[in-house]
């Protein structure tokens, strides 16, 4: 299920601004890849970019290559709602459906993909609930309000409902930047566990959290105000947090910027 992303030379604009330049990186099927770096330096938009969420912003472009596996994601017959079903994201605050039951949350992306039956459905909600270490708590109340529940489970159940459609890649985007230590805690246990069967790619501003989850870690950093955000050094996150090659990346580690 898991699949590898190769990411050689990617550019991306907002309209004319060029927000970040120069991308090329291998990401790693079933682990974990986190990208640190200070605000503005272009994390968020690079992740955006691997699957195609970036350009639903009008103007946004890209330029470069994405492949993920063998498939390129830019080429022109590939459809871009196909790759976001592929490559499936978790934003920073918890987003279920407001007006939509737990059970509905998790069934949403299956049912826009077509005919499913009831007892099939059943059986992805109740899988996915439990691989997203929700099941227990909501089992006895999937009729209920996703939005009823406390932000650590809301954030599980978007968990959830991104990988009842069965994708190869999961994007995090700060998933916890907005939940209390205890809830924090345990989307990073779920992290832990979700990559032995997807690839994960986070974005955050814990320097703690990227040590304690992530295989691999990104460093971006940018020149200037108005500069492209550009990857500094990527590297097993042990290595990185002990020994970088950069002394940007070790500034940042050590609180020096940012």
């Amino acid at each position: 299920m898991a699949k590898q992303i190769e990411v050689s030379d990617l550019d991306a604009y907002y309209g004319s601004h060029k927000a970040i330049e120069g991308i090329t990186m291998t990401i790693e099927p079933r682990s974990v890849t986190a990208f640190i770096g200070p605000s503005g330096c272009g994390k968020s938009t690079f992740l955006r970019t691997l699957n195609r969420m970036h350009e639903v912003i009008p103007g946004a472009r890209v330029e470069g290559k994405i492949m993920l596996e063998d498939q390129d994601l830019y080429a022109g017959d590939v459809d871009p709602v196909s790759v976001r079903r592929t490559v499936g994201m978790v934003f920073q605050r918890p987003n279920p459906f407001p007006t939509m039951s737990i059970y509905d949350n998790v069934a949403a992306g299956l049912r826009l993909n077509g005919r499913v039956s009831r007892s099939e459905t059943d059986g992805v909600v109740e899988t996915s609930l439990k691989d997203a270490n929700l099941w227990n708590e909501v089992k006895d109340r999937l009729n209920k309000p996703g939005s009823g529940l406390s932000g650590g489970q809301q954030q599980r159940l978007c968990i959830a409902r991104a990988i009842a459609v069965s994708p190869a890649v999961l994007l995090m985007d700060e998933p916890c930047s907005a939940l209390d230590p205890i809830s924090t805690l345990a989307i990073e246990d779920l992290i832990s566990k979700l990559k032995n069967d997807y690839t994960i790619v986070i974005v955050t501003h814990n320097m703690q959290q990227a040590a304690r989850v992530s295989d691999r870690t990104a460093f971006f950093n940018l020149a200037g105000q108005g500069q492209p955000g550009k990857l500094v050094e990527m590297d097993d996150t042990s290595k990185i947090f002990t020994n970088p090659t950069q002394k940007a990346t070790e500034d940042y580690i050590t609180g020096r910027f940012g």
